[in-house]
Parts: structure tokens; C-alpha cells; sequence
């Protein structure tokens, strides 16, 4: 398990970086092109925390479906992890994800947004500013022991117009599997 260092990871209520990466349905998605609120979250198909909190986040991503675009990011070397290969997420994504997974191949965004666990959750308002950083809630291993909804919390905050509170949690996973 790995605790993410946000000092990486761009500043609650500055713009972040643009990207325009291939997503596993054919599209290319660039984050400026997507209207509104828009929740990016770096992922994979095979760490146990994303396992754990992945009904969560899809559940979420249907409530929360014409109000946010939900965009998953993975970004692991397939090289060296072949369950994160594009090809791989897409028969992930075939099996009905209700959200983008976009492959970032040479981990250049993943890079310049300081993302360095699975799951990894950044909240953009409106603007594309970051509203919140952090985690889904308090515990990937059991949906009925959560009792922490924290990215739904903030979620319904950035819909509403609203600031989220609190605005950054400590997030666990799995290190990103960067290239050697």
C-alpha cells in the first residue's frame, strides 16, 4: 500500500493540465472538450483498491450520469503488467464501464498530475479547477463499513455550485507501475 505525496499534484483551485488520450472505444478525449464538471481518476484493472472501491465509483458515476463526466485513467506499464494493457482495458470496458477509460500509454499526464496511486481522484469544478483530491471513502474493503462518503459528499458540493469540505483526503493504492 502506498500513501500518495500531494505536493505533486496540482493545487486545490488551480487549473490542470489539458491531455488528449485514446480512450478504450475508439474516441480520442480531450479533458477541454468535456463541458462542466468532470471527475478524473487515474486506475487499472488489476490493483485490489481499485477492485475493492470499483462498484462504488461506477455507482457514482450513474448518479451522477449527464451531471459530471467520469474519466478513468489507466496509466501502468503493460509491459511489465499485461492485465493493464490496452487491450485488456478494453475488455474491461466491454463488460459495461459507465464511464471513459482513456489509456495513458506514455504517462506523460499521469506525470504532470502528480498521480502516483490507484485509484487517485481529482474533482474539477466547472472551470476545470480542482475542487477536490482524494479518495471514494474510507475503506475499499468493505462497501458497509464506509460509512465515509466522501467523494459523493464533494460530488454533490460541485454540482451544487459549492466548495466541497473537506477538499483533499489521503488516498491508498497501489503505486502506479511507472516504466523503468
Amino acid at each position: 500500500m502506498i500513501t500518495a505525496d500531494f505536493s505533486k499534484a496540482p493545487a486545490i483551485g488551480a487549473a490542470v493540465p489539458d491531455f488528449t488520450l485514446p480512450a478504450t472505444d475508439g474516441r480520442e478525449v480531450t479533458l477541454s472538450a468535456l463541458p462542466g464538471p468532470v471527475l478524473v481518476f487515474f486506475t487499472c484493472n488489476h490493483c485490489p483498491y481499485v477492485v475493492g472501491w470499483e462498484g462504488r465509483v461506477q455507482q457514482l458515476a450513474l448518479s451522477y450520469a449527464g451531471q459530471v463526466h467520469f474519466v478513468g485513467i489507466n496509466a501502468n506499464d503493460a509491459s511489465r503488467y499485461l492485465d493493464d494493457s490496452f487491450a485488456r482495458m478494453k475488455e474491461r470496458a466491454q463488460k459495461g464501464l459507465p464511464y471513459l477509460y482513456l489509456h495513458d500509454a506514455d504517462q506523460d499526464v499521469s506525470r504532470a498530475w502528480g498521480a502516483q496511486v490507484t485509484p487517485e481522484f481529482y474533482l474539477l469544478d466547472g472551470d476545470h479547477h480542482l475542487a477536490y483530491h482524494g479518495r471514494v471513502d474510507a475503506s475499499h474493503q468493505n462497501p458497509a463499513a464506509a460509512g465515509d462518503p466522501t467523494l459523493h459528499q464533494a460530488l454533490a458540493a460541485v454540482v451544487a455550485g459549492q466548495i466541497p469540505r473537506p477538499r483533499e483526503t489521503e488516498v491508498q493504492g497501489c503505486s502506479i507501475k511507472w516504466k523503468l
